[in-house]
């Protein structure tokens, strides 16, 4: 189902890839659950759980109508931008020794990615990296440079 869209073009994002799924008996307190809340009051079929457990949101089919984000009880919901490509797949709040335990794919902090922006976008805030959509550049240079793959590039050209 085609859905029409308000320039300038936003859809939910999920912060989290689902790394923490992979650990058995042991899942991150800040990351998505895969509760389906977000899936059952989404009015567009825009989101599903993925196969890592964890919500995931078609960007084609999303109005940025912010239910999800409303309802979400981890509150790793959040509205971007769909011009800006990089996105940070993580809510990790958690220093880089605890999230590396329960996460094979957490933000640990180290800071990297602010280093390699030229633009200043990225602040690391409470462990985890925060993009200002405002200020990103979408040049990809965090994503190549972050060492757990937690920045992404939503086109998947940049890996």
């Amino acid at each position: 189902m085609a859905v029409k869209k308000k320039f300038p073009y936003r859809s939910a994002l999920v912060a989290c890839n689902g790394g923490c799924h992979v650990q058995e008996g042991q899942s991150c307190e800040n990351g998505c659950i895969g509760c389906g809340i977000c899936v059952s009051v989404c009015p567009f079929q825009a989101i599903v759980i993925n196969e890592n457990g964890v919500a995931q949101v078609d960007e084609a089919k999303c109005v940025a109508c912010g239910k999800c984000v409303r309802e979400c009880p981890k509150q790793v919901i959040h509205i971007h931008e769909c011009a800006n490509y990089i996105v940070v797949r993580c809510s990790n709040r958690q220093n880089g020794k605890e999230a590396r335990q329960v996460c094979l794919a957490s933000c640990i902090g180290c800071g990297i990615c602010e280093k390699t922006c030229t633009a200043g976008a990225i602040k690391v805030t409470e462990h985890c990296a925060v993009i200002d959509e405002s200020v990103c550049l979408s040049c990809g240079m965090c994503v190549v440079k972050c060492p757990r793959h937690v920045l992404t590039d939503l086109r998947g050209i940049i890996c």
